[in-house]
Formats: C-alpha cells, structure tokens, sequence
C-alpha cells in the first residue's frame, strides 16, 4: 500500500493543529444516537425493520469517528478490488461485535472502545503517512483493518445497549441495524471516494496528501484522549 515518506512537509500547515482541536467537540459525539431517535426506537414494540435500517444508516453516515477511519482506508486504495476487499474486512469485524454483543449482552466500558476508535484513525493515518516504515515490526493492513474494526463494532454495541430495547423482535431489530449501518457505509464511502479521485488528479495531491493525513492523524488522538479522560472522570466520580 502506498505510504507518504515526506514528513518535513507538515510544517508548512500551522493550521492543522487548531483545525484538529475545533474538530474535536463534532468528533467527541461522533457516533451517539440523537435523543429524539432513541425515544422513538425505545417506543417501539416488536420487529421494526424500516425505522433500524434508517437509524443503522443515519448512524453509519453521521458517525465521524467511523467514517474518519474509512477515510484512511481507503486513502491510497485505487484498484475496486482493494476497497471491496478492505471494507469487507472492516464490515466483518464491525457486524460480529455488534451483533455478539448486543445478543450476548457483554458489558464493556463506551469510552474505553471510543478511546480505541480513536486509536484506529491514528493509527491508520500513521501508517498512510509511513511511519511504520521506520519500526522493525510491521502489521499486516489488513488484519488491522478487521481487529479494529471489531472495535467500532463493539463502539456501535455500546451505543445500543443504551436503549431499552425490548426482547421481542430483537434479532430482527439487531439484523435491521446492521444492514442500514452497510447501507450509510456504502453512502459514505460513495462520497469519500468520488472526492478522493478528484483529489489524486491534482499535481499538488502528494504535499496535501501528508498534510490531511497528519490531521486525521491529530483528530483521532484528540478523540482517544477526550475519551480517556471522560473515563477517569466518571471512574472518580466527579
């Protein structure tokens, strides 16, 4: 996968860094569910397919931190097979967790998964801009696009387990769910792709490639630290 090895370039952007902190209260909520779509769900009594594929989509295609992630994916991803391939590995480990543990009913702390998401785009970014070329060990891409992407599957499960879904119709609920998540994927990625083929068209792509991944890089390490420390605030009680 093509990497960017230019990393003196990013002095030339003093923005990048204040853009990442203003971003940041929009990436912090970047997967909740709106007040008013979790009392409407909480409402509903038995199998309700419609209105799970739009919140799944809705949720998919609003949520920043998932779609920050798909950003750095997909980056450098010019052959179809390549995206289908990576975003299959990513839907995989996200549909697992999601389903497995909502239906499980496995009890993980939301901001301890949110701190790892956040982690994912870091960590994506890093490797987009080369620096794993410079440590001894190296990780597969694609197992790392799976691992984490049972994170954000887990991420999604949180936010679920939150409402008062009622026992009836769940599986069908759950099933609902995560198709409309697929669907504002695909949305998603449609959007993000038709710009980044723009984008690689330009002469100036490479210098701004660095630049935009060394932000997305700063945005997902503000978001595991925002999260980190939502969790050592509740953990103290304050």
């Amino acid at each position: 996968m093509k990497t960017i090895t230019k990393t003196s370039r990013v002095a030339r952007w003093p923005w990048l860094l204040p853009a990442a902190i203003a971003l940041l209260p929009v990436l912090a909520f970047g997967h909740n569910i709106s007040e008013s779509n979790a009392s409407f769900v909480e409402q509903l009594n038995g199998p309700a397919v419609v209105p799970f594929l739009y919140l799944g989509a809705k949720h998919m295609f609003t949520g920043y931190d998932h779609v920050l992630f798909l950003i750095g994916v997909v980056f450098f991803l010019a052959k179809p097979r390549d995206v289908v391939l990576y975003v299959s590995l990513f839907t995989i480990g996200h549909s697992i967790t999601l389903l497995a543990g909502v239906l499980a009913g496995w009890q993980v702390n939301a901001y301890l998964v949110d701190a790892v998401i956040g982690l994912s785009v870091a960590y994506k970014a890093f490797e987009n801009m080369g620096g794993f070329d410079r440590l001894p060990l190296r990780i597969d891409s694609r197992f790392a696009v799976m691992v984490f992407g049972l994170f954000h599957g887990l991420g999604l499960a949180t936010r679920l387990q939150d409402l008062a879904l009622t026992e009836e119709g769940l599986v069908t609920n759950l099933l609902s769910f995560n198709l409309g998540v697929e669907l504002g994927q695909i949305a998603a990625l449609a959007v993000v792709l038709l710009l980044l083929l723009r984008w690689r068209a330009s002469a100036r792509f490479e210098i701004q490639a660095f630049a935009a991944n060394w932000l997305l890089m700063t945005c997902g390490f503000l978001l595991t630290a925002t999260q980190l420390a939502g969790y050592f605030v509740t953990r103290s009680g304050v």
